[in-house]
This record gives structure tokens, C-alpha cells and sequence, in this order.
């Protein structure tokens, strides 16, 4: 029998926890000046450093120290007067050194915390620490149906990434969300994603895997204060698989508790395709990393009266900027909840401020354009409609040159094209027909093309006047104020009021 999501509910608590990696957008690698620049021809972007070769030394990327600064900062973290950075050795294929530079007992940033809003119920979601390292190569297992090794004819290993600078942020295990525990999960990674875009210290661009989570998930039954075995789905690559992540754990890890099996301690991979995660390695038992301080580096000291100047000049955070336009956009707190669970507050603040009435800036991206983004399984922000062109749509419309109609075409068209709104309608010819005469032409002819029911019209029956205003925005394009045909008919046929 499959086990329903309100089943697990009834019989387990759920715990998630979050390993969230964040590449910095620095011009130059972690400890070398190779460039970071995404796209480049593979292996063309490495150097003696970050390939490891033999007396090649490292140094400390200065700006990706005040970018790590001000992670912990907006995390509510408090940062260490002194740390230091470790090998962490172990091979794979995509590690050039056959170690990872990292910091072990002795993070950057530690204890924080970072608020997140499900449906306006806070949730605390505890930050464990916040530490630097550098990102490894990439692997492409070429040939075989899944893309990983396993199957695969041959793997090519790009080095270009290896040795971007890699921000590790750990959360404390998370109790107590019961049935909101897939929500909180996706809540914190896109609450934290907003906050590192707000600090541009990265693009977060997941698809990319500038931002990418591994996600840790167990349960145990209700009431028995005990920790569960936890497996750990890495790589999770988008906000919806987050979710989809925890609640497939939930669900699977279920299934084998009420079977009387036990849950082995193991590393999983979330299937975009099936929404269910597979096995990957055991953790049954601890690996042996065999950290030591790192010998090439020196201790990392910031200077507490720099550590204030970053402070004060973090810009405004999300949360903060969150309350200031509830507060001048002076909306409800149901409209509040209705836009963070779409992600849009802030693009409909910013939609106001370039010139939209507060109503149109909601309906907007709470409508159509979250419609939109919901079709192409993106989040609005990520869209590709900026809150400029939304602000220029409701500008034409309100002044009588585009419908709502057209305005929907024209942002179908800023997303194929990626052209602005002006551009759009001037290549597309989407200006709204407002020569009386043209319309009246459209009217006559829908009329002769549909003698039944002009009839009915002529009857009483002012409902069948639908077909016939279908009938002439068809043949103007969309292009008719659909009201202003309505009463031409109705007027022709006798049936306006």
C-alpha cells in the first residue's frame, strides 16, 4: 500500500537540514588569478596553482574574505577574530590537487540564524556556520541514459571551475515544521538566495550551479524525542526540487520504518524526471577526510574595525525591504502572504517605483506573468520580464494604446525575444485599433458572417452578441477594444440598452 504524505504526518516527525554552496562572483579564483568567467572553452581557464602542480603557491583572495564577511553578517553570524584554512584530502577525478583547500574546526563565520515566512508563520532556521573553500572541476560522463558515471562509455573533466571561490553555508538540523517541512525547506533556500543576490556577492544562478544544495532530511516517530538516520540528496539544483527533494524523502523513508526497515545513512540524487531520489553512496560510517591546517596559507585575522565598516555598509536586506513596502505600498497582509508565496514582493515594489499604480503592479505579477513563470517552472524573478516593462505595459494600456489583451501578447513577445516592450509592439504591430470607422467595417462583416446570431441579438437575446465580438477581435488581431465593439453591435442590431 503507498503510503499518502498525511499517512508520514500521522506516524513521523520530519528534520531537514540544508548544505547550501554558493560560488562568489570574484573576477579571479580562490587562491590564484585564473578568471571565473562561466562558458569559457573547458580547461583553458587554470594555472600551476589551482591545477596543484608541484611548488605552485596559493594566496588568499582578499575579496572573497569581505564577500564571506558579508554573508555572515546578513546571516545574523558572528565572525571569527581568527581561522584558518585546511586540506580536506581525498580523491576524485574532478580534484586536480587530489585535496580540497577548506576550513575544517576553524570557520570564517559561525552561529547565525535567517528568518523565513511560510504563509505568515515565522520559522527559524539556525546557520551552524558559514565557511570558504574553493569549487571543484567538472565531469561529464558522455554516452549511457542518466548522464552519470555508471553506464557511461567515457568521462571528459573540465578544470575551469576548480578553484572558484566556494562559500559553504550549514544549517542546524530544523525540527518541528511537521507538514510545512518541504515548504520552510524551499522558503530558506529562496530566502537566502535573495539575500545573496541583494549583497552581489554572486549570481545564484542555479541552473548554472553557482547555487546548489545538498539536502538532508530524516524522521522519527511522533513523540519519541529521538534523532532519525538522515540521507543526504546532493547537487539539488532549483527551488521546486528542494521541496520536492524533502517530501520524497519523507514519503520513502516512511515506507521502509512502517515495512520495519531501517534507513541506511547514505548520499541520494534527486531525478528532475520521476521527483523521487536514488541511491548514491553509503555514509554508513564516517570518511576519514584526514584534515590538517593547510601549510601554504596563513591564518586568516580580519580586523574587527573592518569587519564594522562591512557591517554598516551592507545594503538593505530583503526582510527589511520586505516591511518598508508593505508599508509604503500600504497593501493588505493577505496581499502581503499572496505575493512572498510567489516571490514577487520585491518586483512589485520595484514596479512601482518605476511608475505603475500599486494595483496593476500586483495584479500584474500575480497574475499573468506568475502564470507564466509557473508554465516555464522558473521563479518570477528569473523570468525575464523586468519590472520597467511591466510598468511600461500598464503605461500603455492606461493611456488607450494597448489592451490587456495585447499587453499579455506583448510579454509573450519580451520572452521569446527578450526585446523591451516598446520594441515589441512596434515590430509586432500591437497597437490597439481605435479607428471607429475600420471597427465598424469588422462589425459588418462579422454580422453578414453570422446571420443566426445577429437574429438572436435582434431578439433580445444580448448574450449571443459574444460570438460576434469573438468574431472581430479575431479578425482585428486582438487589436479592438473588445467593449467599444460590443456597443457598435449592439447598437447595429438594435441591442444596446
Amino acid at each position: 500500500m503507498t503510503l499518502t504524505y498525511e499517512d508520514v504526518l500521522g506516524r513521523y516527525e520530519p528534520v531537514f537540514g540544508l548544505e547550501t554552496h554558493v560560488e562568489l562572483g570574484t573576477e579571479s579564483k580562490m587562491f590564484c588569478g585564473c578568471s571565473t568567467r562561466f562558458g569559457a572553452e573547458p580547461n583553458t581557464q587554470t594555472c600551476p596553482v589551482c591545477l596543484g602542480l608541484p611548488g605552485a603557491m596559493p594566496a588568499v583572495n582578499a575579496r572573497a574574505v569581505e564577500d564571506t564577511i558579508k554573508i555572515g553578517l546578513a546571516l545574523n553570524c558572528s565572525i571569527a577574530p581568527w581561522c584558518r584554512f585546511a586540506r580536506k584530502n581525498y580523491f576524485y577525478p574532478d580534484m586536480p590537487k587530489n585535496f580540497q583547500t577548506s576550513q575544517y574546526d576553524e570557520p570564517l563565520c559561525v552561529d547565525g540564524y535567517l528568518d523565513v515566512d511560510v504563509d505568515g508563520q515565522n520559522y527559524r532556521v539556525g546557520i551552524e556556520r558559514v565557511h570558504m573553500e574553493e569549487d571543484t572541476g567538472k565531469n561529464t560522463h558522455v554516452g549511457g541514459a542518466t548522464g552519470r558515471i555508471h553506464g557511461a562509455e567515457y568521462s571528459l573533466v573540465d578544470y575551469n571551475r576548480a578553484g572558484i571561490p566556494l562559500i559553504e553555508i550549514v544549517t542546524r538540523p530544523v525540527p518541528g515544521t511537521g507538514a510545512r517541512a518541504p515548504e520552510v525547506a524551499r522558503a530558506y533556500v529562496t530566502a537566502l538566495r535573495d539575500i545573496l543576490r541583494t549583497l552581489g556577492v554572486s549570481d545564484v544562478r542555479m541552473e548554472q550551479g553557482s547555487l546548489r544544495c545538498d539536502v538532508n532530511t530524516s524522521l522519527s516517530p511522533v513523540g519519541s524525542g529521538a534523532w532519525g538516520t538522515r540521507t543526504e540528496t546532493k547537487n539539488v539544483n532549483s527551488l521546486r526540487s528542494v521541496e520536492r527533494a524533502v517530501r520524497s524523502e519523507m514519503l520513502r523513508q516512511a515506507e521502509l520504518l512502517d515495512a520495519g526497515e531501517r534507513v541506511r545513512q547514505e548520499t541520494r540524487h534527486f531525478s528532475e524526471v520521476s521527483g523521487d531520489t536514488r541511491p548514491g553512496r553509503s555514509k554508513e560510517e564516517a570518511t576519514d577526510y584526514r584534515y590538517f591546517p593547510e601549510p601554504d596559507l596563513v591564518p586568516v585575522a580580519p580586523d574587527p574595525a573592518w569587519v564594522e565598516q562591512i557591517r554598516a555598509a551592507l545594503p538593505e536586506l530583503p526582510a527589511a525591504r520586505r516591511a518598508r513596502l508593505r508599508e509604503s505600498l500600504g497593501v493588505s497582509a493577505e496581499d502581503m502572504v499572496q505575493m512572498s508565496n510567489a516571490g514577487v514582493v520585491d518586483l512589485v515594489g520595484e514596479t512601482v517605483e518605476a511608475g505603475a499604480p500599486v494595483d496593476e503592479a500586483r495584479n500584474w505579477w500575480l497574475g499573468y506573468l506568475t502564470q507564466k513563470a509557473n508554465e516555464r517552472e522558473v521563479d518570477a524573478a528569473d523570468l525575464g520580464v523586468a519590472p520597467g516593462d511591466v510598468a511600461r505595459l500598464v503605461a500603455l494600456v492606461a493611456d488607450g494604446t494597448l489592451s490587456v489583451a495585447l499587453a499579455r501578447q506583448a510579454v509573450d513577445a519580451v520572452l521569446e525575444t527578450g526585446h523591451d516592450v516598446d520594441a515589441v509592439v512596434a515590430e509586432r504591430g500591437l497597437r490597439k485599433v481605435s479607428d471607429t470607422s475600420a471597427l465598424e467595417r469588422a462589425a459588418d462583416e462579422a454580422i453578414a458572417a453570422d446571420p443566426d446570431a445577429a437574429d438572436k441579438v435582434r431578439g433580445g437575446k444580448a448574450a449571443a452578441v459574444g460570438a460576434l465580438v469573438g468574431a472581430v477581435m479575431k479578425a482585428t488581431r486582438g487589436q479592438a477594444d473588445a467593449a467599444a465593439v460590443k456597443q457598435i453591435l449592439l447598437d447595429k442590431l438594435g441591442g444596446g440598452v
